[in-house]
């Protein structure tokens, strides 16, 4: 499954133009990440998800935080929601929040994991 980031689209109208471009190059389902970090990542969050829902992308791919203010727009939208989760904790609020796969990454994936720093 392949996945837009939105956030590398710097606006919501930036996400829906790149939707549409890769409408126009595949007819396979695809889907969009949405990192929600707003003390990191300062950004119109609620837009991106409007737009995600207005085009109607089939799957959300939601990491960072608590995808719940989102769970019921999304869904009457019909956008399947997968919630990225580096610890049992925020994989059970995930659950919790009505959302459709959790996908478990190891903490060492995450920005706060990197051997890096």
């Amino acid at each position: 499954l392949g996945m837009v980031t939105a956030l590398t689209m710097n606006t919501p109208e930036g996400l829906r133009r790149e939707i549409n471009k890769v409408r126009g190059m595949t007819k396979k389902p695809f889907g969009v990440n949405l990192t929600i970090l707003p003390a990191l990542l300062p950004a119109d969050y609620d837009g991106f998800v409007k737009v995600i829902c207005e085009e109607r992308v089939p799957v959300i791919e939601i990491t960072g935080g608590n995808p719940g203010k989102y769970v019921p727009q999304l869904k009457a939208a019909g956008v399947k929601i997968i919630h990225k989760s580096a610890t049992l904790k925020h994989a059970l609020n995930a659950q919790k929040a009505g959302v459709d796969l959790i996908e478990i990454a190891g903490f060492e994936s995450s920005i706060a994991g990197r051997k890096s720093d």
